[in-house]
């Protein structure tokens, strides 16, 4: 109770007065408490993904490292038979032409968006299991009714709830993403600088940045794609009685099954796989990281553009032309409201 509340001065003795926090002050501390309550998924999960990804890494280069000393045949590079035993990646870049350099930075590139992949995937699943108990669990166990007693209003417990998931969330996984390219590209520059090469030449390009920059410009275009997804889990949080995944997953599920069966997209001179794509797929897999990318036509395959340029952030801020944004922008504020609406009425008797 302390924390919601700032002494106020003394008007004399015998005296006290209490004034009310400054309500940004109560958001914060609402934002604090939905972290302490689920730090192993929003901050160590992560983490630990990225961990185990370089592990992996690790292991994948001693491998490597033992299959190039027993092995006894000859690769050919440019014209020329090099022993497997005796790669020298200094000589090899050494011959590559310009357009051979391009192809491997954007191959490493490419690895190193797999790389940040990893911590983006996990933090993907916990947001989803996040917000389906958001509202459902408080209920459950009944600590809704001590919240309630508390000088919180319903609008800024919900409004706690989506800044966490589609900001907190996503800055720590992107945090632990970005940590683990660094990992990775520490452990290549190793194993290149072992074998000749120069890491600063071969690894350490401006891929890394080009990268990072990329994955960190696209975070508010990811905002808005993600609401229509965020406001129908809160949804089904704040209305199902038991078993709220389900019902989350089940009712656009067998929606499109309903549309699809018979034919319902033809009155609007559609296909069913609209309704799959923007209807049903907005509302499940809306969260999940680059899911915009299915809906950027042509762009989705520019090839090595995409991967060492920004060609990626330009077209992902093209979407802020599309309606499809927005419509489903305004579909997810309205189902969050919703929520909001029935957290201040639903009660479990």
């Amino acid at each position: 109770m302390n924390a919601m509340t700032d002494r106020a001065p003394d008007d004399g003795p015998g005296t006290s007065t209490f004034a009310p926090a400054h309500r940004t002050h109560v958001f914060r501390l609402l934002l604090k408490r939905e972290f302490w309550e689920h730090k192993g998924g929003f901050f160590w999960a992560p983490l630990i993904t990225g961990g185990v990804f370089l592990v992996l890494v690790l292991m994948g280069m001693g491998i490597g490292e033992l299959a190039l000393n027993r092995a006894k045949g000859e690769v050919n590079i440019n014209g020329n038979d090099v022993s497997w035993s005796a790669l020298n990646f200094g000589s090899i870049v050494d011959s590559l032409s310009a357009k051979d350099l391009t192809e491997m930075h954007q191959a490493i590139a490419a690895f190193l968006y797999v790389a940040t992949s990893w911590p983006l995937m996990v933090f993907a699943v916990v947001v989803f299991f996040y917000l389906l108990g958001a509202l459902y669990d408080e209920r459950r166990d009944r600590s809704v009714l001590f919240w309630k007693s508390l000088p919180l209003s319903d609008r800024e417990t919900v409004l706690s709830k989506v800044a966490t998931a589609v900001g907190v969330a996503p800055l720590l996984a992107l945090g632990a993403g970005l940590l683990t390219m660094l990992g990775f590209l520490l452990l290549s520059g190793i194993f290149v600088a072992l074998h000749g090469g120069n890491p600063f030449k071969v690894i350490w390009t401006t891929a890394p940045l080009t990268v990072a920059a990329n994955l960190i410009g696209t975070l508010p275009i990811y905002v808005l794609w993600s609401l229509p997804t965020v406001g129908w889990l809160l949804l089904c949080s704040a209305w199902a009685k038991s078993k709220p995944i389900l019902w989350a997953i089940l009712v656009p599920v067998f929606a499109g099954i309903f549309v699809s069966w018979f034919d319902l997209m033809r009155l609007f001179d559609l296909n069913s796989v609209w309704f799959w794509q923007h209807v049903a797929g907005r509302m499940l897999i809306g969260m999940w990281p680059g899911s915009h990318a299915a809906y950027l036509g042509d762009a989705g395959n520019m090839g090595g553009e995409a991967v060492t340029g920004f060609a990626m952030l330009e077209h992902s801020y093209a979407m802020l032309a599309r309606p499809e944004l927005w419509v489903g922008a305004i579909a997810g504020a309205a189902m969050i409201y919703g929520a909001i609406r029935l957290r201040r009425w639903r009660d479990e008797g």
